[in-house]
């Protein structure tokens, strides 16, 4: 008896080890065949920020971007815009109209002022939402009730204060609603309230937007993410999380897509995409690589995938921004040219030699005024400047005099 429970005892164990085994195959397996699909960010699957960048620290340089800061609350380093006077305000082709920019303890304000004193009567409307990081303006928003307005005067860095884009001059407009399609591209998420007969419906929920494009707008929703890096048997479970470089090179373009195609609308319902989806606006009409002009404003996919650069290639977007730093040395972003191309390749080289090198973006990707960022100001059309994604040569813009100039510095 006893030399057969000896024999029988290494069998038992080594039962014990295999059903382990197996049961730790299959719950791996299991796990990992248990697709995870991603969700978009919503108040109640997010995370935020803080918690990402606690592991993912070398990432913290994103919220210096202008996609971070795409909208923020009223603060006095949120404003770029002047409220001492006389920089406070704004004088109109009306002259019985004029804007006020103010700061009180309560907030800040923006008052139109109707008449001639002393007969005069004022608006004042408190700014609850800034829009735009400040490179090239802001707009603000504000609240009535539970709709969203926005204010009739911007701030643009290349002319201060001024009439919001494609506002009248001379009138006080404060009725411009903001629709769900607005948000998306300035917000990580809006609750907003249906109003099926109001295809511009701006009514929301205040405390459901979340400001500011955050780490899961690109990357999906983090709380389940979060719990699965956080739990004991995070080796065998799936990240449930979105890596974009791991998509497809159209899936990467339509990421960016979504708020740089152009303003076609979208199949998708607003706040309802995330990367990895098929990106497809509702007029399937698409311009031929050398169809006409598209807008620099909110169409740079658009005017990329007209580039013979694109065509020859397998770039995209990410082939030259890093979206979690701030990039404004066109320098730099021109040594992404010479991946392909040299400074030799010029045909200005023999005239310009070396003093060509990082000068590929302001030749073939120069500023161009939008055909739709518009401020009606001081009695004409000023258009915003904004860099065209349309590479290839430019010469009604002089390109010859720019590079001279810019070895002189």
């Amino acid at each position: 008896m006893g030399s057969g429970n000896r024999m029988r005892r290494p069998v038992a164990i080594a039962a014990v080890i295999a059903a382990v085994t197996v049961f730790v195959v299959f719950f791996a397996f299991g796990a990992r065949t248990n697709r995870y699909e991603p969700e978009p960010v919503r108040a109640e699957n997010a995370v935020g920020d803080p918690t990402c960048l606690s592991c993912h620290n070398t990432k913290a340089t994103f919220e210096t971007t202008a996609h971070r800061l795409t909208s923020r609350s009223p603060t006095p380093g949120a404003i770029i815009g002047a409220f001492q006077s006389p920089e406070n305000v704004l004088r109109t082709s009306n002259p019985r109209l004029y804007f006020r920019m103010d700061s009180t303890p309560g907030g800040f304000y923006q008052t139109a002022v109707f008449g001639e004193r002393p007969d005069t009567t004022v608006r004042s409307e408190h700014v609850d939402i800034v829009t735009g990081s400040g490179r090239r303006g802001q707009s603000f928003l504000y609240w009535r009730g539970d709709r969203l307005y926005q204010l009739p005067v911007s701030h643009w860095t290349i002319l201060g204060w001024a009439n919001s884009p494609a506002y009248p001059d001379g009138r006080a407009n404060f009725d411009r609603p903001i629709p769900p399609r607005c948000l998306e591209c300035h917000m990580a998420a809006a609750q907003s309230i249906s109003e099926p007969n109001n295809p511009a419906h701006n009514r929301y929920v205040p405390q459901g937007l979340m400001l500011g494009l955050m780490c899961e707008t690109c990357h999906g929703s983090g709380k389940e993410h979060v719990k699965r890096e956080r739990s004991v048997l995070h080796p065998v479970l799936g990240p449930a999380i979105i890596n974009p470089a791991r998509l497809s090179r159209s899936q990467r373009i339509d990421a960016c897509a979504l708020c740089h195609g152009g303003a076609i609308d979208l199949q998708s319902t607003p706040f309802t995409f995330v990367p990895g989806q098929k990106y497809v606006k509702k007029n399937a009409f698409y311009a031929p690589p050398t169809g006409p002009q598209v807008d620099v404003h909110g169409d740079q996919v658009g005017q990329l995938e007209r580039s013979k650069c694109f065509a020859a290639s397998q770039m995209t977007c990410l082939t030259c921004h890093d979206v979690h730093r701030v990039q404004h040395n066109v320098e730099e972003l021109s040594g992404r040219c010479l991946s392909c191309h040299t400074t030799r390749s010029c045909g200005l080289f023999p005239t310009y030699g070396n003093a060509l090198a990082g000068k590929c973006v302001s030749c073939h990707m120069p500023k161009l005024p939008s055909l739709s960022v518009i401020s009606n100001y001081g009695g004409r059309a000023v258009r915003q400047p904004i860099r065209a994604h349309w590479i290839k040569i430019y010469p009604e813009f002089n390109t010859l005099a720019a590079i001279a100039d810019s070895t002189k510095r």
